[in-house]
């Protein structure tokens, strides 16, 4: 009876849905499945000889391999341009060496092409990589590598990470504070406190004083006694105020010279002066410059710098505002809020998604994914489903919008269509795979486990030891760039834990597109080394 309720494709997809996602939360110590809960589940269905149809595969990869590429697509162009091509480095390396250690495994242990990139993908727990494989080897039995090593590749980062620190003994916040790098260096906006000295400064608007004359500097706040002034053009400063001032070393160290002297003092804020990071995301402020909104003269608060694509600048007038950034304003609370709800307003608070520009991207990544290319000296391949849409996205990611294609939806959109199409892809995907899991297991045995572990472990090692000694990054930013290039976000929250800071969030950001996209090519050319 049940068995025959289960020929219905629509009631087994989502019993299968509905059963792999109370296995996904499940947690142990923190850790869980998460969408890979309904990988597992699915394999056993497979395995019972219950099959959902290739076309619910292939609609959920097409979808789930376009939202990586628009939401990875502005990030990716962008650091290929700037100093975080030294984390996009790192992240190609581990995948590279990934690769390698692959097909020595490969040969060891006589695993099949498919069964290999398999495990290669559940190592680097790369979803895309694994649809990459299916198509590339046409071979359901990558599924079952990918199952196999993918709980291991999970909590091999998330040790490393953990364990790491407390082995060598390293103080990550002295670490981070002493070293520089891609992400902060010497050009980087810094703070600094400066006791007014000059008497020559004595009564004057900050207006009057033509601080801009330093280019980069920005007065945050004005600090009297036991008062947090906010720092607007209007604001008179008197002789022995303190400046809070944002900006380039070089430049507040000409104006700490020229009007007082820098001090290092805990002042109370009794006057509830804040700092707020605000994001950009309202149609009404995009394109337009920090000077045309009249931030200072018409909100009352200061930005002082400005946050793009993980990185930080100083705030300029003409900056014109993109979707995403993040801007670190002063002022009071209530002014905080009203200047937030501007930089947030929107008329779709939930999602945007764009029918009409979702069905051309993925018709022309589908019909560019068919064009055969040609390798010299290893044949003829083709990007197929999953290379097409995810190649044709990021170029519209990165613009934007392309005729009558828009690619810029809000975050939740994005998520909503790749979360859904994560999970049917992985439903199907799974019970394909199901129908050979036991034989393979029973054929190869320990071997899967320890091959496995092998291709985890080795890009780890290797993936850190080039960060902090070929790139001289500090531990935090190896940390992250580490979890990026191995694709790990559980490995990204474990260092968060560590720290309180910004800093392994930017350097995975960085990372994490070059290794995902590259994942996806790699599984396809492995073929012909295997």
């Amino acid at each position: 009876m049940f068995s025959s309720l289960l020929e219905d494709q629509l009631l087994l997809l989502f019993l299968i849905l509905f059963l792999g996602s109370i296995l996904g939360k499940l947690s142990i110590k923190g850790l869980s499945l998460g969408s890979s809960g309904v990988l597992l589940v699915a394999m056993v269905f497979g395995h019972f000889g219950h099959q959902v149809s290739e076309t619910v595969q292939q609609l959920g990869l097409s979808l789930f391999i376009v939202a990586v590429g628009l939401q990875a697509g502005p990030r990716f162009f962008r650091m290929m341009r700037s100093r975080g091509i030294v984390f996009g480095i790192i992240g190609l390396l581990i995948v590279f060496i990934a690769a390698v250690v692959t097909v020595i495994v490969s040969k060891l242990f006589h695993f099949s092409p498919a069964l290999s990139i398999g495990l290669m993908t559940g190592a680097l727990t790369s979803t895309p990589g694994l649809a990459a494989a299916l198509q590339a080897t046409h071979d359901p039995i990558a599924s079952v590598g990918y199952g196999i090593a993918y709980p291991f590749g999970v909590i091999a980062v998330v040790l490393f990470v953990q364990l790491l620190p407390r082995i060598l003994k390293i103080d990550l916040e002295k670490d981070l504070k002493e070293s520089n790098g891609p992400i902060r260096n010497e050009e980087s906006p810094e703070v600094m406190t400066i006791e007014v000295t000059n008497y020559a400064y004595n009564k004057k608007t900050i207006r009057e004083l033509h601080f801009e004359r330093y280019h980069s500097i920005v007065i945050s706040r004005v600090i009297r006694r036991d008062r947090n002034i906010i720092a607007l053009n209007d604001t008179v400063i008197l002789k022995g105020d303190y400046l809070v001032v944002v900006g380039l070393k070089a430049d507040l160290e000409k104006l700490c010279h020229e009007i007082g002297k820098r001090v290092k003092i805990d002042f109370h804020n009794s006057d509830h002066v804040k700092l707020r990071k605000v994001t950009v995301a309202s149609e009404d402020v995009i394109g337009k410059s920090l000077k045309e909104l009249g931030l200072r003269s018409v909100y009352g608060v200061t930005v002082t710098r400005i946050e793009r694509g993980g990185f930080e600048f100083n705030q300029n007038p003409r900056w014109r505002l993109e979707r995403g950034d993040v801007l670190t304003v002063v002022s009071s609370e209530d002014r905080l809020n009203e200047v937030e709800t501007l930089f947030s307003r929107n008329h779709l608070t939930v999602t945007n998604v764009h029918i009409l520009s979702l069905s051309l991207i993925l018709l022309i990544g589908i019909l560019v994914g068919m064009v055969p290319i040609y390798l010299p000296g290893l044949g003829t391949i083709n990007l197929g489903v999953a290379g097409g849409p995810l190649f044709i996205a990021l170029i519209i990611g990165h613009f934007g919008k392309l005729g009558p294609i828009r690619a810029r939806y809000y975050q939740p959109s994005t998520k909503v269509v790749s979360d859904l199409g994560l999970v049917l892809f992985l439903a199907g995907a799974g019970t394909t795979a199901g129908q050979g899991i036991v034989d393979v297991v029973q054929s190869e045995g320990l071997g899967l486990v320890f091959g496995g572990s092998i291709i985890t472990l080795t890009p780890i090692l290797a993936g850190y030891y080039i960060s902090k000694k070929w790139f001289k990054l500090n531990t935090i930013h190896s940390l992250g760039a580490l979890c990026g290039g191995m694709t790990s976000t559980p490995g990204l929250g474990s260092v968060n834990q560590l720290i309180n800071s910004e800093e392994p969030a930017i350097a995975y950001a960085a990372a994490y597109p070059f290794a995902l996209i590259f994942v996806a090519i790699t599984s396809q050319l492995l073929i012909f080394f295997l």
